[in-house]
């Protein structure tokens, strides 16, 4: 990096860095290509604030029918509680059944990060979601083929 290029970013004002790096977080949320919510969890009931479009087309459902709505409402049969049990765990990752918008039973792995604030309190909590639904169906074959082989 030259002098020039350095002197202009170190001028550039925080406030600007941030709204770029804001932007910059959202495109990359934006662009994954597994399922990513994200709750907040400053409210008590850790509504969702954000849905990136792979959480869109894994579960079914559209943003704007998302928002501000619990976890466990969307993709856990209504079991709220079960969320907040996974936020208040110290297991980063969790396998859990989901289920997406038409009753598709969806086994996903989960894992969990906060964004804390400069005081150490958590903000938010970013889950993200790994499809484990192939993997759990070759291990009910698998099972299967066992049961089979032993009554042999």
């Amino acid at each position: 990096m030259s002098f020039i290029e350095r002197s202009r970013r170190e001028s550039t004002p925080a406030l600007a860095r941030l709204l770029g790096d804001a932007a910059m977080s959202r495109a990359a949320l934006g662009a994954c290509g597994f399922p990513v919510a994200i709750l907040d969890a400053m409210h008590t009931a850790r509504p969702v604030t954000y849905i990136n479009p792979a959480f869109e087309h894994f579960f079914g459902c559209r943003s704007d029918e998302v928002l501000g709505r619990g976890l466990g409402e969307l993709i856990f049969r209504g079991d709220e509680a079960l969320v907040h049990r996974m936020l208040a765990e110290a297991m980063p990752r969790r396998s859990a059944k989901a289920w997406s918008r038409d009753g598709t039973l969806r086994h996903v792995e989960l894992s969990f990060g906060p964004l804390r604030h400069a005081d150490g309190r958590t903000n938010y909590w970013v889950v993200a979601f790994s499809d484990r639904t192939e993997v759990e169906k070759l291990r009910a074959e698998i099972e299967s083929l066992r049961t089979l082989q032993a009554a042999a």
